[in-house]
């Protein structure tokens, strides 16, 4: 079973993709943390994340940089919005993901355009959004809780830009696919939303497998 999972940055599409790994025993793979890395690796070889060059060469960077405390931070997370829209960034990363997806008896992959790009014959596809005020509180107190100081309005900010940034990118824009299931968590706690979550999955298999005997 290959799940999909999109949705703009604090969601809680990552939470709930986690949670759906441990209760269909699949392994998961946060697509978004490749980006994240990619931008990081950029900022600390004192490149540009919007110069395709340096983002093109970020690409290979150490595994390592996948487990770095720093990957967390806003920071890291604007940078990956950008580099994320440079074509050929996205293009040397989508087979990495695309070979996570074909695992045998299949995985759990969440981002922006897994259900869209990378596995546009997943078994069940969820796109989880909440609203920008509602992500933004989200992400500021867990970065306060990481002990960083910033303020909400930057966070919401913030949370805004990469939202134009993703939904209007040339490649792969962030956007529900035609065949997802829609999970808004704005008002939803943590174990209602995966609750939810768990249940729209095994709809939508159950569809499938209806569907194709």
């Amino acid at each position: 079973m290959i799940i999909a999972i999109d949705g703009p940055a604090a969601s809680g599409k990552g939470t709930i993709a986690r949670a759906l790994a441990a209760h269909f025993k699949l392994p998961y793979l946060d697509t978004g943390q490749l980006y994240r890395a990619v931008g990081l690796q950029v900022l600390r070889d004192g490149g540009d994340p919007a110069d395709e060059a340096a983002a093109l060469a970020a690409c290979e960077f150490d595994d390592a940089l996948l487990a770095d405390p720093q990957i967390k931070t806003e920071i890291a997370g604007a940078a990956a919005s950008q580099v994320s829209a440079i074509p050929a960034v996205r293009a040397a990363l989508v087979e990495r993901q695309r070979a996570f997806a074909a695992r045998p008896g299949g995985a759990v992959l969440d981002g922006r355009d897994i259900g869209t790009v990378i596995a546009p014959a997943a078994d069940a596809k969820l796109y989880v959004k909440a609203t920008p005020t509602v992500r933004a509180r989200r992400r500021h107190d867990e970065l306060v809780r990481l002990g960083h100081e910033i303020s909400f309005d930057k966070v919401l900010a913030d949370i805004r830009a990469r939202d134009l940034r993703d939904s209007t990118r040339v490649t792969a824009p962030l956007r529900p696919a035609d065949d997802a299931a829609l999970l808004d968590t704005s008002y939803m706690d943590i174990d209602a939303a995966v609750d939810r979550a768990i249940s729209l999955v095994e709809a939508q298999f159950g569809n499938r497998r209806q569907a194709n005997p």
